[in-house]
């Protein structure tokens, strides 16, 4: 059935649909389920239908996917995907959001609780006596959205011979940009907060410009009910972190160096971002800290791409981020004393 289908621009234009998600209606995965096709999504059948080769040293020309009309309508979900990919190999927000919300408007307000002493103690209940509630509701202020995106800047007859595989690299860079900035909106939302009065409570080093391992267990301990499992710094202060004497034992050497990952004696999951301020370390526990909001995924001007009409297309995203319980992030400030 696979090959078969009308593909057309309409298929971008479904609501609450991806064109992906449009295919697999269509052509359902499962009815592949045994078959040599079984490993392939909607869309990679389609590739495969055109014999479009997009990864590898062999791979086809880009006026491969304009051939036909058909094929031609599979280019704009190439592009999405390849720069999802550029997103997904930077992308560190997996490790610092703890929900995300996908909505299909431009408003949303997110909720919050703020519990009392008294609400974090689950008492016995009496017979016949009211149990204790906890409240939840609306916050006062909408989450700022923002859109991201980059410019695409290529006519079709600049690119049509290029490979496909070599387009992809510059398709990935965009997505690396645009998640790049989606955590600096998630940072500053981490330290700042969202609008509704509830940025991070700030702690201070005790010497001025220097971090010592004191004040990592200060912090540490500040953090109450709640973990401290994950650190976001600047590669400056990533340095200083390194720098500590606790940091340089044997097992953290050794893990530094076979993974490029760094542990810490606190056991918390270290990110280093030139989207942190360069004197701050931020520490928050990523299950109860940050929510990411999603108004729309990649997007892009889909019928531009199709009809061969690259020239100042736009690829972007838009979300943004709101704080879930405002004393599980906190920040740890080296310019003051």
């Amino acid at each position: 059935m696979y090959d078969t289908l009308r593909l057309e621009k309409g298929m971008y234009h479904i609501a609450g649909k991806t064109f992906s998600q449009v295919l697999e209606e269509l052509d359902p995965s499962l009815n592949y389920a045994g078959s040599e096709l079984a490993k392939l999504d909607a869309f990679q059948r389609q590739l495969k239908r055109f014999d479009i080769r997009v990864n590898g040293a062999h791979s086809d020309r880009l006026e491969k996917f304009f051939a036909t009309s058909d094929s031609a309508a599979l280019f704009p979900e190439y592009v999405s995907r390849a720069v999802a990919q550029g997103m997904q190999e930077v992308n560190v927000l997996g490790d610092i959001v703890a929900a995300t919300t996908k909505i299909d408007a431009m408003d949303y307000r997110s909720i919050v609780s703020v519990p009392t002493e008294d609400d974090k103690t689950l008492k016995d209940v009496e017979e016949g006596a009211a149990i204790p509630s906890t409240s939840v509701k609306v916050q006062e202020n909408l989450v700022q959205l923002h859109k991201r995106g980059r410019m695409l800047e290529a006519s079709y007859e600049a690119i049509r011979f290029q490979r496909i595989d070599l387009f992809t690299v510059t398709l990935r860079q965009i997505g690396s940009y645009i998640a790049k900035m989606l955590l600096k909106d998630a940072i500053n939302v981490i330290q700042n907060g969202d609008g509704n009065e509830n940025p991070a409570t700030v702690d201070t080093v005790e010497t001025a410009g220097k971090l010592a391992y004191n004040d990592l267990l200060a912090l540490w301990a500040r953090f109450g009910d709640y973990d401290l499992n994950t650190l976001i710094a600047s590669p400056a202060m990533m340095q200083q972190l390194l720098l500590l004497p606790q940091f340089q034992d044997s097992n953290a050497g050794l893990t530094f160096h076979a993974t490029g990952k760094t542990i810490t004696p606190l056991g918390a999951n270290l990110i280093k971002t030139t989207a942190a301020p360069a004197d701050l370390i931020l520490a928050l526990d990523k299950n109860y800290a940050l929510e990411m909001v999603i108004a729309a995924d990649v997007m892009m001007e889909s019928d531009k791409l199709i009809d061969r009409q690259l020239e100042r297309t736009t690829i972007s995203t838009i979300a943004g981020f709101a704080k879930i319980f405002q004393d599980a992030s906190r920040v740890l400030n080296m310019a003051t004393a």
